[in-house]
């Protein structure tokens, strides 16, 4: 006699999907802070170099937005959380 797999459920397949895609934080320009000051934020929140939180800022600058990080939601959630902490625009989306 032959094993049956159990049958899957659509709903857990696409819930766990949309809890495993990747997410990206994104930060937006504003007129209010200083370029040094969001490079310190960068480097404070997500431990970056400052070379490479320099380079995020001038894309931020430059731009209008940059992505600074990309990975699970929960933890972008709370990336997203200290940057508005610190008075930076910043918001959650998933990736493409």
């Amino acid at each position: 006699m032959k094993a049956v797999d159990a049958p899957v459920h659509q709903s857990e397949t696409s819930t766990t999907s949309q809890t495993t895609q990747p997410w990206s934080v994104v930060i937006q320009d504003d007129p209010v802070n200083l370029m040094e000051y969001v490079s310190r934020v960068i480097t404070r929140v997500f431990g970056y170099s400052r070379e490479k939180a320099n380079e995020l800022m001038m894309l931020v600058h430059q731009q209008g937005k940059a992505i600074v990080w990309r990975g699970n939601r929960e933890e972008g959630e709370m990336y997203v959380s200290q940057l508005h902490s610190a008075q930076l625009q910043a918001r959650l989306e998933k990736s493409r």
